[in-house]
């Protein structure tokens, strides 16, 4: 499935209330991977904003083997390769002076690791909903995939940048509030 492509212009959206409106109705937070249900929660209470879909990141592995887990990755193995599924929050912003700002602050968390950070418009999503953007985290060379598979290094190193970017981003949104 592809998600990411580059971010597009906010456009109007006249509807936007009555769809923030019903993405307030249907959310249904024992769905949301339990690391990120408070930073989902308090996404929600932003007027000009709401999640379309978010997961946490999971590495799926031996012994382990549920793509929703979220356990530590374990010690490596000799040569191990460790199967890695997107951390990514998509947004649905509303087009007006704090949507901006929020896609600039949101554009900003890049700088967290720009080689594993990205900001983008949800490709698939724009096609249901204007407005739509994603915060990712996944090695940029597989940004356009929702799940890829690296050497235990790299994926110790996407762990802790995607703890670092829930934590951040927490903070930023946590402002917002």
């Amino acid at each position: 499935m592809e998600t990411y492509i580059t971010a597009k212009e906010l456009v109007p959206n006249p509807k936007f209330p009555e769809q923030r409106q019903r993405a307030l109705n249907g959310l249904n937070l024992d769905l949301i991977d339990k690391p990120i249900v408070d930073l989902i929660a308090r996404i929600m209470n932003i007027p000009y904003c709401f999640t379309l879909q978010c997961c946490c990141g999971h590495f799926p592995f031996e012994n382990q083997p549920d793509a929703r887990n979220t356990t530590p990755l374990p010690p490596p193995e000799e040569g191990a390769k460790v199967d890695y599924c997107i951390a990514y929050v998509a947004f649905c912003v509303e087009n007006n002076g704090h949507g901006g700002q929020l896609l600039a602050d949101l554009n900003g968390l890049r700088s967290i690791d720009p080689q594993y950070v990205q900001f983008g418009s949800a490709g698939w999503f724009w096609d249901q909903q204007v407005n739509s953007y994603i915060v990712q985290v996944e090695p940029d060379r597989f940004k356009t995939q929702d799940r890829c598979i690296v050497e235990y290094q790299e994926a110790t190193h996407l762990e802790q940048t995607r703890d670092w970017f829930f934590e951040e981003l927490g903070e930023m949104l946590g402002q917002r509030v």
